[in-house]
């Protein structure tokens, strides 16, 4: 048999064994999914991500952290990326300030500062957050300073001011809950310096894959720092150890020397 008819006999049978893995998963993603009394997916449960993303939302390789004084303690973890296609469309003008961001990520970074991280960097912080849901509305928590969303499944309006976590209406659309968030204030995505201002709207779809994975994307529109629309993707996984729970993050008390140490009293003054 020739090279070539191998190659084609291999490549079907290639094809044809993603399709049965692909019919499978499809059949075990309907019938493993826990589900509400209505039959909507039951998304309540501890969860979270296992990536580098709040580090830098980009592909990017390990470099010294912030404070070298510190060695490889706060190094930065290299990362695959999670943007669909690899980069953020920044404008030239927009690009220009995520790199003076960067150079300033140790004091001005709003995570640093104990703020609220906002849509989507809430999901991806390296700490877990709970979704708490019922037949008429979500609630997500997060540990990261005692976040807190409410997702309107019902009465949907727009948001009235904005604030850090922003105004979150719901829908179904099949198994996916798809989110659309506004009136957030300007903020960070990530500690590299990746930001959006207060005019970004982000469209959030939770699907769930099984019993203990969600397929997390999010979408960011923001006219002023972006040339286009960008996505980012992550799977999200259930804590499973036993009595998983969310614990107490005050982090407001560590950011004060930061933010605040250098209008101490000094002694004789």
């Amino acid at each position: 048999m020739s090279v070539e008819r191998v190659g084609t006999l291999s490549g079907a049978l290639g094809t044809a064994f993603a399709l049965l893995l692909f019919a499978a998963d499809t059949m075990a993603q309907g019938s493993d999914i826990p589900r509400t009394a209505a039959g909507k997916p039951d998304l309540g449960g501890i969860w979270q991500v296992l990536n580098e993303a709040d580090w830098n939302l980009e592909p990017h390789g390990a470099t010294q952290g912030p404070v070298e004084s510190l060695g490889a303690i706060g190094a930065v973890a290299p990362g695959m990326g999670v943007v669909e296609g690899g980069r953020i469309p920044y404008l030239a003008g927009a690009l220009s300030q995520r790199e003076a961001n960067r150079d300033h990520r140790r004091t001005e970074d709003p995570e640093a500062k104990c703020f609220m991280p906002g849509v989507p960097r809430a999901t991806y912080l390296p700490y877990p957050f709970q979704i708490v849901q019922s037949d008429s509305d979500i609630m997500i928590v997060y540990q990261f300073a005692g976040a807190i969303r409410n997702i309107a499944m019902r009465t949907h309006q727009k948001a009235l001011v904005d604030s850090w976590m922003g105004w979150s209406n719901g829908r179904w659309e099949g198994d996916t809950l798809v989110v659309e968030v506004t009136g957030l204030n300007a903020n960070w995505l990530d500690r590299s310096g990746n930001y959006a201002t207060e005019s970004r709207r982000v469209t959030e779809r939770y699907t769930p894959v099984d019993a203990n994975h969600i397929r997390y994307e999010a979408t960011i529109e923001d006219s002023t720092v972006f040339s286009r629309p960008w996505t980012v993707r992550m799977p999200l996984y259930r804590r499973m150890e036993s009595g998983a729970r969310l614990l107490d993050f005050r982090c407001v008390e560590f950011a004060e020397e930061l933010m605040y140490g250098d209008l101490r009293k000094t002694e004789g003054k």
